[in-house]
């Protein structure tokens, strides 16, 4: 995965990417996530699939109290923040350049006796999965990282590493090309999809999957 900027549309803007604070409101804590556009690109800043993807954990439609979660591409880590807000012990992870910055966000928004149940860990998808156990996690989180093409296969790959039988993929993303359906008819090779939630102000759809012969099992 490329730190490289990331096209909007222009009705958009990037302004709100440059500004050195986001604030939120969530798990009855008010959360502020540092951005860095310039120098970590699309690692750096809250996309609109992070948002979704965090008030949807919040709907409690997920247990995560004592679950064991992972978030995928975290970025700033914001979803991960809002689990372990919300009682999930959770491993936040990206790549090796980004990870001092996801650091600095998960200490500076989560109280000292929340801070043990989150874990910022390196993960480049498809590589260094040994130090992962295989099913490791309950319920694998992913928001916003299905662009760029060339990962695809590296990502199925991990989620493949990742999941047990039992856990549940959620991945939040704005359908915006043919790649993007091309990504989730590569998931449903391997994975049950459906989608649970859309939030059509933001365009953003959550999607759920877990491992195909779990319905074959039934």
């Amino acid at each position: 995965m490329a730190l490289v900027p990331y096209v909007e549309t222009a009705e958009m803007g990037l302004q709100r990417f440059h500004k050195p604070l986001a604030t939120f409101s969530f798990a009855n804590h008010t959360i502020q996530i540092r951005q860095d556009w310039k120098q970590l690109g699309v690692a750096a800043v809250v996309w609109d699939a992070a948002v979704v993807l965090a008030t949807y954990l919040e709907m409690g439609t997920v247990e995560l109290r004592g679950c064991s979660a992972v978030e995928l591409g975290a970025g700033t880590g914001l979803v991960g923040i809002v689990a372990a807000l919300l009682g999930a012990h959770v491993t936040i992870t990206d790549r090796k350049v980004a990870l001092e910055f996801l650091k600095s966000n998960v200490q500076a928004n989560l109280p000292p006796h929340i801070q043990p149940k989150a874990v910022v860990k390196e993960l480049t998808w498809g590589q260094n999965l040994g130090s992962f156990s295989p099913g490791e996690f309950d319920l694998i989180l992913g928001a916003d990282i299905i662009y760029l093409e060339e990962t695809f296969t590296d990502l199925l790959q991990t989620l493949e590493h990742l999941c047990s039988n039992h856990s549940v993929v959620l991945l939040a993303c704005r359908i915006r090309y043919e790649r993007d359906y091309n990504f989730l008819a590569m998931l449903e090779r391997q994975f049950t999809v459906s989608k649970v939630h859309y939030d059509s102000e933001k365009d953003v759809h959550i999607y759920k999957a877990q491992r195909r012969f779990l319905r074959e099992d039934l």
